[in-house]
């Protein structure tokens, strides 16, 4: 299943990290296990935060992905599973299902 998932850096453990040198090789390190389909670095509120888009076959997968960046900076981690437009056109008969069913008017 394709997901998102959305890191956020602590300030202070970024700051830390960013003058011992830390950030940078541990966010590579971090993303040559990853192997994300996507990467994205950007701030979500005065935070440093990264996107990350990959393929994950199992939920079971959830600690291989998250720890990393929990163990490393103490960062916030959330999932979030997505499609690509192939894969909300083959959801797209369960839509119209659910409309036949529960779209009436209220």
């Amino acid at each position: 299943m394709r997901m998102m998932m959305q890191m956020t850096i602590p300030v202070e453990a970024g700051n830390e990290a960013a003058r011992t040198g830390a950030l940078g090789s541990t966010l590579k390190k971090i993303m040559e296990t990853m192997k994300p389909e996507a990467a994205y670095f950007t701030s979500t509120q005065g935070e440093r935060s990264g996107i990350f888009i990959f393929d994950m076959q199992d939920s079971s997968q959830i600690p291989a992905f998250a720890e990393p960046f929990f163990l490393a900076f103490g960062a916030k981690v959330t999932f979030f599973p997505v499609m690509s437009m192939e894969d909300l056109g083959k959801g797209l008969p369960g839509l119209e299902k659910a409309v036949k069913e529960f779209g009436g008017k209220r």
